[in-house]
């Protein structure tokens, strides 16, 4: 099944859909994609509804997207792909891979209310001259959970999505010589989207411990590259298993799974040169592109005014 969340074009409000092909069966505005995933049945029975009762059906080319959680109850990105965290580490000055790296994933919470929708405009983090994007998919949680077991963890996936961690890499620098964070470097922006794809529809691609989907990303048309999603170190499974002891995972929460290897400029700028992949600028238009996923375009635009703060 793809699952969207759309503004209807009868009444502007935003409402879940079913889609087939390039129709969308919606539900009506009473109902949000999280209220659907919480219900009883799920999207199973939501999916029957739609089928046979949509309140309204509308073609995909004459409606909006939204993100399809467009507030989750939380964001934790992870950081599971070990040529990202190389190439990065070797941009900063750091080579060396922490050895707790590869004993157990980490990740960060970011934040719910900065969601953007898969063709939006996101502002430039406030006084930040290194803004980049981070080619990521997310997994969205349908089952509740605490305390799992990697074996089981995928079973509580309600499905997957293209996420994009927008970053603010000279202020993201900074604050981290305190040793906390990331903090304001990663608080203004994250597009998640098109669409929500259940598990059963990537089987046939499963391949180690992801899948072999391309994961890529292009800057004002020209392509900058990406990775696969089947070069992934830390499965979903071993990442819900994670993030869920000692606590329990609720439906509509969104786990991103760190940024592809040479998924962001900080990567290539590193690797080939700062001229070559200049970090990002206002009129710079980035597109986001998972396969079988979709893909997801920010249209950057300038930053508010820093306002100091002493």
């Amino acid at each position: 099944m793809r699952w969207v969340t759309y503004l209807s074009p009868e009444t502007g409000e935003q409402c879940p859909g079913l889609l087939n092909g390039t129709q969308v069966r919606g539900l009506g505005p009473r109902e949000s994609l999280l209220d659907l995933l919480e219900s009883e049945g799920g999207l199973d029975a939501a999916a029957e509804r739609a089928e046979q009762a949509p309140v309204e059906v509308a073609e995909l080319g004459n409606i909006t997207l939204c993100a399809p959680i467009p507030r989750p109850p939380s964001i934790r990105d992870f950081l599971s792909f070990e040529e990202h965290l190389r190439n990065a580490r070797q941009a900063l000055g750091r080579p060396e891979i922490p050895p707790l790296w590869f004993e157990q994933p980490v990740f960060y919470f970011t934040n719910p209310a900065a969601v953007h929708g898969p063709d939006e405009t996101i502002a430039i983090s406030p006084g930040s001259r290194s803004f980049d994007y981070e080619v990521e998919v997310a997994a969205v949680i349908g089952r509740a959970g605490g305390n799992l077991a990697p074996g089981e963890a995928e079973a509580h996936i309600a499905g997957y999505t293209v996420f994009c961690d927008w970053s603010a890499r000279d202020v993201q620098a900074h604050e981290s010589t305190i040793g906390l964070g990331p903090a304001k470097g990663k608080d203004s922006a994250t597009s998640i989207g098109p669409v929500l794809v259940t598990p059963d529809e990537l089987e046939p691609y499963r391949k180690g411990n992801g899948y072999q989907l391309a994961m890529r990303a292009s800057v004002n048309g020209q392509d900058y590259g990406g990775g696969s999603w089947a070069d992934i170190y830390w499965s979903f499974g071993e990442m819900l298993a994670y993030a869920s002891r000692g606590t329990t995972l609720v439906p509509g929460d969104v786990i991103g799974s760190g940024t592809v290897g040479t998924g962001c400029i900080l990567e290539l700028s590193g690797l080939h040169g700062g001229e070559r992949y200049p970090y990002l600028l206002p009129g710079d238009t980035v597109r986001v592109e998972i396969a079988e996923l979709g893909a997801i375009t920010g249209h950057i635009a300038p930053s508010a005014p820093l306002i100091p703060i002493r």
